[in-house]
């Protein structure tokens, strides 16, 4: 009764937790990029700085997640070993990222300052985020609630990025802009969500109850050697990794930024459209959230990937042709937005899929190694997906700089920061930028269009054809070698 007591508790505290922590990576994560552009004046070789220090900061992050993890495991203290890095975690979080936004230093100055405040946040986050999804197996013994933690965990996680993709475009861009200016409204949104942040986990802090038989046990090391070792030996995992990070990166090319740019380029220079489009967008999420269990019992995950490669296809060119050519009003709005739902539908069901994809191969790593190896193994979902946002990040810079983006963003930037010291009014700043917005020319706009229609497509289509032709762990594979691996186990 206790026990059953401590887990229907845990199930509400525990994923709680995370909301403030996903409003905090989304600002970060998501609209970093568009804070310097709309705030900052900068040359071509100052984008260049930010943007490889964003790429070596998030390969940085990467790397540092399996140390963090094994600092962790020898933590030892009254409260654990999970709670006092989130605690330490969220709170040192939460200055880095109010700082971020609200030191208003400019040009290389400003470059020097980003440098070293996006190094302490891939640290600091890196310390709470490990700790936290860490904690699942101290919540629960068996397979079913650690999947009850984990969805659940995961669901809140998306409600907390999808609340902040709202707030931030709309509070901080257009009409309703906080105090009138970018500066000041990134600076209060950062302030917000670097409260909300602590309250939350603190949910998970204090209200849950982990298992801390663990504090017992000597945590083994696991050496790089051993790292390297084990995805070297695993032909599957080395191709389902390949085929994930080519999938992540056309997955979040256009949240990435280019997407809310083109946004404002073609539509006008206000948040809550761009709210919109990326809310609408991410709603393919929800729906798989629910539906993917059943859809998977019904369609096997090569002929689903087929489907949805075909559907995302076709909305991608229905999003590039309306966007070519039909007139900038809200009837092209609406159908970008919705042909960018059904694209993310497409490209949603893969991340799933690969997600699936490579944990599945523990079991062919025990049939082939005679090793699981879960951790090692588990560890690279996320070095990937770091991996690839900062490919993302490279490739949204060089787009801006190959299509002049920034002879535009400067001058907003510019407005933003007369408005910010009084030298002109909200008015008078979105009057001016709306004229700037005008002398967007066709090779901008469109540049922008085809680098978020078709990379992503291209990037899909290879990773379907690369799963088809390699990854040969599909159902009916799967349950012969768990099979193999249970009759050696009698």
């Amino acid at each position: 009764m206790a026990n059953n007591k401590y887990l229907k508790k845990n199930l509400w505290f525990f994923p709680l937790g995370t909301v403030g922590r996903d409003m905090l990576y989304q600002l970060f994560t998501n609209y970093i990029l568009l804070y310097v552009l709309f705030t900052r004046q900068l040359t071509a070789a100052q984008l260049m700085a930010i943007t490889v220090i964003m790429v070596l900061a998030r390969i940085f992050d990467a790397v540092n997640d399996p140390i963090m993890g094994n600092i962790i495991e020898r933590t030892r203290t009254k409260w654990g070993k999970y709670k006092p890095w989130l605690l330490i975690g969220i709170i040192t979080t939460s200055i880095v990222v109010y700082l971020a936004f609200s030191v208003r230093l400019q040009g290389w100055a400003f470059v020097v300052f980003f440098a070293v405040i996006y190094f302490l946040y891939s640290i600091t986050y890196t310390m709470h985020d490990i700790a936290y999804w860490g904690m699942v197996p101290s919540l629960g013994s068996d397979g079913h609630s650690r999947d009850q933690f984990t969805s659940r965990a995961t669901l809140f996680a998306g409600i907390g990025a999808t609340i902040a993709g709202i707030l931030i475009p709309m509070f901080t861009t257009g009409s309703m802009t906080i105090g009138g200016n970018a500066q000041v409204a990134y600076s209060t949104v950062a302030l917000a969500f670097s409260i909300l942040g602590p309250i939350f986990l603190l949910f998970t802090i204090v209200g849950v109850k982990e298992d801390r038989s663990y504090m017992t046990e000597k945590a083994p090391k696991v050496s790089l050697n051993k790292i390297i070792t084990t995805i070297k030996n695993n032909d599957q995992l080395i191709w389902v990794s390949i085929i994930f990070l080519i999938q992540q990166i056309g997955l979040n090319l256009i949240l990435g930024g280019i997407g809310s740019t083109y946004i404002y380029f073609t539509f006008g220079y206000e948040g809550g459209l761009y709210s919109t489009f990326s809310t609408i967008g991410v709603l393919a999420t929800a729906f798989l959230m629910v539906f993917y269990p059943a859809i998977s019992q019904k369609i096997n995950r090569k002929t689903l990937m087929k489907y949805m490669l075909i559907m995302s296809l076709t909305f991608y060119t229905i999003l590039l042709i309306s966007g070519l050519f039909l007139p900038n009003t809200m009837l092209k709005f609406w159908i970008v937005t919705i042909s960018y739902m059904f694209t993310n539908l497409g490209q949603y069901s893969y991340y799933l899929i690969m997600m699936i994809s490579i944990i599945n191969t523990v079991e062919y790593n025990e049939y082939k190694n005679g090793n699981r190896d879960e951790a090692i193994i588990a560890s690279l979902r996320p070095f990937l997906t770091k991996f690839s946002s900062a490919i993302v990040v490279m490739l949204t810079s060089l787009s801006y700089l190959m299509f002049g983006i920034t002879n535009i963003t400067n001058q907003i930037s510019s407005f933003e920061q007369q408005t910010n010291l009084g030298f002109i009014s909200e008015a008078e700043k979105l009057s001016s930028i709306k004229s700037v917005l005008s002398g967007v020319n066709r090779f901008q706009s469109a540049g922008l269009l085809f680098v978020m229609c078709l990379l992503p497509a291209v990037l899909m289509a290879l990773s379907y054809f690369l799963y088809k032709k390699h990854y040969i762990l599909d159902e009916v594979e799967y349950e012969r070698i768990v099979k193999e691996l249970e009759r050696g186990k009698v």
